[in-house]
C-alpha cells in the first residue's frame, strides 16, 4: 500500500490544474490527495488550514505573483520546510531561478511539461524534503541527547543523576512517566528514580513475566519490581514483527527492545495497564569483559491519548542510556574512592587508638610486674613463703590482665578488618554456661557473690562457641571489674521458642546516662571509672559478636545503683549460615 501525500496545486487556469491531475493520479509509485486553488487567497486559505506535503505554484495569478505568494506563505504559514515548485511559462526561467534562491525546491515550464517530467519532479521534491526534515531531526535529537548529557554529567551524585535523567528524558520524549529500574545483585530489583511521585500505573517491571514464565505478582501495586537479573536473561527473543505500540496501529520494528529480550508485548501492555512502554537497558562496562553488566532499565511509558513508539524514539533512549551508564560508573567509582577513604581514616585512628590505649595500659601492670619481680631477685632469702608467694601472684595477675588486652586488641582489629568466620555447632548451652560461671568464681576471689538462674527450655541452641564466650567473658569481667567494693553479680539464662535471652547483673559504680550512647563503641568508657584500669573495648567485642550470631544486646544502668547488659540470640540459624562441618 503506497503512502498518500497532500498536494495543493495554485494555478489559475483551470484546464492546466486538470492537467496536472490527471498526471500525478496515474503516478505508479505515490498516491496524492489533491486540493486545489486558483487564487493566490484561495491558496494561502488551503495552506493555513491544511499541512501540505508538496506545493505546484503558478508563477502568474490574478491577485498576486507567484514570488509574492512565496514569500506571504514563508513568512506566515510554513513553520517547517513545505517544498514549492514554481511553474512558470516560456521565457520565465530567470524569475524561477530567483524563487528557488529564495527556497523553491525546483521549477517547470509549463510549455515542456510531460506527465513523466511532473510525477518524477514531485517525487523528488517529497524525496528531498523528507531528508532534510530527517537531517533537521537527527541534528535535534543530537543537540538535546548532548544537553541531556551534559546534565547528567553534571554531578556525581548518583541520586542526582538518576533524578535529572528522568526529568529530562520525559521532556525529550513527551511522555507521561520515565522511570530507572535497578537490578540488586541477589534479589529483585526497585525503581530507583522516577520523574513521576505518584502515579497510578502499576511499575512497569513489577509485573514482567513474559513467554512461558507467566505472570508474576498479579494484582501488587507499587514501585517493587519482581525480576532478578538472572531471571530477566533469561526471557526468549520475542517476534521481530512485535511492537510497543497501542492496539490497532501498525507494528513497527524497534531493535533496542529486542535486544532486550521481552517478548509478547501486547500482553505487557495489559499487565501495565498502559498504552506504550519502551525499556532499554543500562549497559555498564565490566572491566575489560565484552559482556557488559547489566545495571538496570531505563524506561518510558505512556498512558494518557495514543502513541506509537518510533525507531528515533528508541535510538534516542538507547543514546541516553549510554550517557547514563557513563555517569552512574563514575559515580560509583567516586563513592568506592570516598567509602575507601573513609575506611582508611577510620582505620589510621583506630591504629592510633591502639597505640595510644596499649602504651597507657601497659605500663602500670608492667611497672608492677617488673617491681615485684626484682623484688624477688633482690630479697629472695629475706622474704618469706607468703611474701614470696604474694609477689609471684601478682606478677601472674598482671600477665593474664596484659595477655588479655593483647587478646582483646587482636580480636577488635580483627572484627574491625574483616568478619571472623561465623561457626555454629549445636550444643548444651546450659552446660556451657554453667562451666563458665564456675571459672569466673574460682577466678574472683571472696568478695563478689554468684548467682545463677535458668529457667524455660534451653536446648536446640546453634551458636558459635568461641564468640559465645568472648561476650560472656567481657560481660562477667565487666561487671567484677566495676563492682570494686564486691558485691552480687547474677547471670540469668532464659530459654524460649525461638531464642534464648541472658543478663549479667551487677550492683557496682553503674554508667551515667550521657556516656551510655557510645559505650558500644570500641575505647569508649565511663566518665566515672576513675582509676579502674580498662580499654572500652569489652562491649564493643560483645556487640560484635552478638551481631554475628544475629541477636541483640542492651545496657540499662543507674549511677551508684549498677549495671544489666541484656543479650538475645536466636536458637536456630538459616540453613546458608551452617557450616558444613554442623550439618
Amino acid at each position: 500500500m503506497l503512502d498518500t501525500r497532500t498536494l495543493l496545486i495554485i494555478d489559475d487556469c483551470a484546464a492546466d490544474r486538470k492537467i496536472y491531475r490527471r498526471y500525478l493520479l496515474k503516478d505508479p509509485h505515490q498516491s496524492y490527495q489533491i486540493l486545489e486553488a486558483d487564487c493566490a487567497e484561495e491558496g494561502l486559505a488551503l495552506c493555513r488550514k491544511v499541512r501540505c506535503d508538496v506545493i505546484l505554484l503558478d508563477f502568474c495569478l490574478p491577485d498576486m505573483s507567484g514570488l509574492e505568494l512565496f514569500d506571504q506563505m514563508q513568512q506566515e504559514i510554513f513553520k517547517t520546510s513545505v517544498p514549492v515548485i514554481m511553474l512558470t511559462g516560456r521565457g520565465d526561467e530567470e524569475v524561477a531561478v530567483q524563487v528557488m534562491k529564495r527556497g523553491a525546491l525546483d521549477y517547470l515550464v509549463k510549455q515542456h511539461l510531460t506527465q513523466d517530467v511532473l510525477q518524477l519532479a514531485v517525487r523528488n521534491a517529497i524525496k528531498q524534503s523528507c531528508l532534510q526534515a530527517q537531517l533537521q531531526k537527527t541534528q535535534e535529537r543530537q543537540r538535546l541527547i548532548a544537553t541531556t548529557a551534559l546534565r547528567i554529567r553534571q554531578s556525581l551524585n548518583l541520586d542526582q543523576i538518576l533524578n535529572t535523567a528522568v526529568a529530562e528524558v520525559q521532556q525529550l520524549l513527551k511522555c507521561d512517566r520515565v522511570m530507572v529500574y535497578q537490578f540488586a545483585p541477589d534479589t529483585d530489583g526497585k525503581i530507583v528514580a522516577s520523574s513521576v511521585e505518584s502515579y497510578q500505573t502499576v511499575a512497569l517491571c513489577d509485573h514482567v513475566g513474559a513467554g512461558d514464565k507467566g505472570t508474576r505478582g498479579q494484582g501488587r501495586q507499587g514501585d517493587r519490581g519482581l525480576m532478578t537479573r538472572e531471571e530477566f536473561s533469561q526471557f526468549p527473543m520475542p517476534n521481530p514483527h512485535y511492537s510497543l505500540s497501542p492496539e490497532g496501529a501498525p507494528p513497527s520494528p524497534i531493535p533496542y527492545i529486542y535486544e532486550l529480550g521481552l517478548c509478547n508485548c501486547v500482553s505487557l501492555k495489559e499487565q501495565f495497564n498502559t498504552k506504550a512502554n519502551l525499556v532499554v537497558p543500562i549497559n555498564l562496562s565490566n572491566n575489560g569483559n565484552p559482556n557488559p553488566k547489566l545495571w538496570g532499565l531505563l524506561i518510558a511509558h505512556h498512558n494518557s491519548g495514543e502513541r506509537q513508539w518510533q525507531t528515533d524514539d528508541a535510538e534516542m533512549l538507547n543514546e541516553v542510556s549510554v550517557q547514563l551508564a557513563i555517569a552512574i560508573q563514575q559515580a560509583e567509582l567516586l563513592a568506592q574512592t570516598q567509602a575507601a577513604l573513609a575506611k582508611e581514616k577510620q582505620l589510621n585512628v583506630f591504629k592510633s587508638q591502639i597505640i595510644a590505649t596499649v602504651s597507657h595500659e601497659y605500663r602500670t601492670p608492667l611497672t608492677s610486674i617488673l617491681a615485684a619481680a626484682s623484688t624477688l631477685v633482690k630479697h629472695n632469702h629475706q622474704l618469706d613463703e607468703s611474701k614470696q608467694q604474694r609477689f609471684l601472684g601478682i606478677i601472674e595477675q598482671k600477665t593474664r590482665y596484659m595477655s588479655k588486652l593483647v587478646d582483646n586488641m587482636l580480636l577488635v582489629n580483627q572484627l574491625e578488618l574483616e568478619k571472623p568466620k561465623f561457626k555454629p555447632i549445636l550444643f548444651d548451652l546450659l552446660q556451657f554456661f554453667s562451666d563458665l560461671v564456675e571459672q569466673e568464681r574460682e577466678t574472683a576471689g571472696d568478695r563478689h557473690e554468684f548467682i545463677f538462674k535458668i529457667t524455660g527450655n534451653n536446648q536446640g541452641f546453634w551458636g558459635d562457641r568461641g564468640l559465645l564466650q568472648q561476650i560472656f567473658i567481657n560481660l562477667m569481667s565487666n561487671a567484677i571489674k566495676y563492682s570494686p567494693d564486691g558485691g552480687t553479680i547474677e547471670f540469668h539464662l532464659i530459654g524460649k521458642e525461638s531464642e534464648v535471652i541472658f543478663y549479667i547483673k551487677d550492683r557496682g559504680i553503674g554508667i551515667p546516662m550521657a556516656d551510655q550512647e557510645n559505650l558500644f563503641q570500641s575505647f569508649s568508657r565511663g566518665s566515672n571509672v576513675d582509676t579502674i584500669p580498662g580499654t572500652g573495648l569489652g562491649l564493643a567485642i560483645a556487640k560484635a559478636c552478638v551481631e554475628l550470631h544475629g541477636g541483640n544486646i542492651t545496657l540499662c544502668s543507674e549511677v551508684g545503683q549498677g549495671t544489666q547488659v541484656t543479650v538475645s540470640l536466636p536458637k536456630a540459624l538459616p540453613t546458608a549460615q551452617l557450616s558444613p562441618s554442623s550439618t
